[in-house]
């Protein structure tokens, strides 16, 4: 197996077809619906016929919720409302679909995969389809010591780019990316302060689950230290998720990379999503034009994340909880979206387009209504 570059993606990936993207937007402008009535559906509808190379776009069919799931060693500060090493609980009610994201995926009949990157637990707790790609147990404490070896953050977007290939070969027309980990807000808000130069004060938010003043302080100060850890590394993506990453991150970045590459259009969820594609798109900047930002978060490095895609989230809920909920909220509207550039009916030209008026019209005095009488 050949040293993997995340680089080399700025080659493989193309934008979406911009030639396509001209052709809905003319046939948008020809739509009974007068333009501008429909708002950011009308963007939505156009941004996913670029990416299908398709008009009139073709309905979202085969989404497929992917959540890749991990434990971070940081947890072990009391940062994170969750106990350290308890993200396959997590995971568990999930898969029993008790959690947010299972019943909107089952209210909505999508299927949700499950891929355990990183879970610091028996493997005999969770169905073997789940833990069978796990590249560690558990992620190092990034404030001291490597999340991961340079090795196994290889392994781990290997992993994601083998995902990537899975759903595109299997039919999945549209992926919604969330997470399901402890910890992973603390190593989102380091990569992405680490990436968009910014001091720990400015990306750490509270969580999901709103940690108190006092784990916030804590969970400050681990990204201060992380920080530090980061910056030497920056100029290599790989040695950064290595560093201050996780194995859920590193695969959540081959992830999106691969998607890209493959031309599947992806929903982000929450601030680890960001900070993954923010990682991504430091290695091929067209990467970004294949992703939807799918809800605001309230997470301040999701914010800034964000902000340096140029992605503007589709919904603003308040919804914290994470695990691929908010984006699959928004997952309807960009199936509506689909529908409406697809399914609403062209206008007939008036007949001076069409050509039915001739040269004879205009030689109709002046004054007359065009049937030979005068008013």
């Amino acid at each position: 197996m050949s040293a993997l570059n995340l680089d080399d993606f700025s080659d493989l990936i193309e934008r979406p077809d911009s030639g396509v993207r001209r052709d809905a937007e003319d046939r948008r402008e020809r739509l009974a619906v007068a333009p501008g009535t429909l708002g950011r559906l009308d963007e939505l509808g156009e941004w996913l016929a670029a990416a299908q190379g398709a008009v009139p776009v073709v309905p979202v069919q085969r989404p497929k919720v992917v959540l890749f799931a991990g434990d971070h060693g940081v947890a072990d500060l009391d940062v994170s409302a969750g106990a350290a090493g308890s993200a396959h609980r997590l995971v568990r009610a999930t898969l029993d679909g008790a959690s947010p994201v299972a019943v909107l995926a089952r209210r909505l009949g999508v299927p949700v995969r499950i891929v355990d990157a990183g879970l610091d637990c028996d493997p005999a707790l969770l169905p073997e389809e789940v833990v069978r790609h796990r590249v560690r147990r558990g992620s190092g404490r990034i404030d001291i010591e490597d999340a991961l070896s340079v090795q196994e953050a290889e392994t781990a977007v290997r992993l994601g780019m083998a995902i990537a290939d899975e759903e595109a070969d299997s039919g999945t027309d549209l992926v919604v990316l969330g997470d399901l980990s402890v910890g992973g807000t603390t190593v989102a808000a380091t990569l992405v302060a680490a990436l968009c130069g910014t001091d720990a004060s400015v990306v750490t938010g509270r969580g999901g689950a709103r940690i108190d003043d006092l784990a916030w302080m804590r969970k400050c100060a681990a990204v201060r230290d992380s920080l530090r850890r980061a910056r030497p590394v920056l100029g290599d993506q790989l040695e950064l998720l290595a560093a201050v990453g996780g194995a859920d991150f590193a695969a959540m970045t081959g992830f999106l990379l691969q998607c890209a590459v493959r031309r599947t259009p992806v929903i982000l969820d929450g601030v680890v999503s960001a900070a993954c594609a923010l990682v991504a798109q430091r290695a091929a900047f067209r990467a970004p034009d294949w992703w939807l930002a799918g809800h605001a978060s309230g997470e301040p490095a999701q914010e800034k994340a964000l902000d340096r895609m140029a992605l503007n989230p589709l919904l603003d809920q308040g919804v914290t909880v994470g695990e691929g909920t908010g984006a699959l909220l928004a997952l309807p509207l960009v199936q509506a979206a689909a529908a409406l550039a697809a399914e609403l009916p062209v206008r007939e030209a008036p007949a001076e387009e069409a050509g039915d008026v001739g040269a004879d019209s205009a030689d109709v005095p002046a004054g007359t209504d065009g049937t030979g009488t005068e008013d």
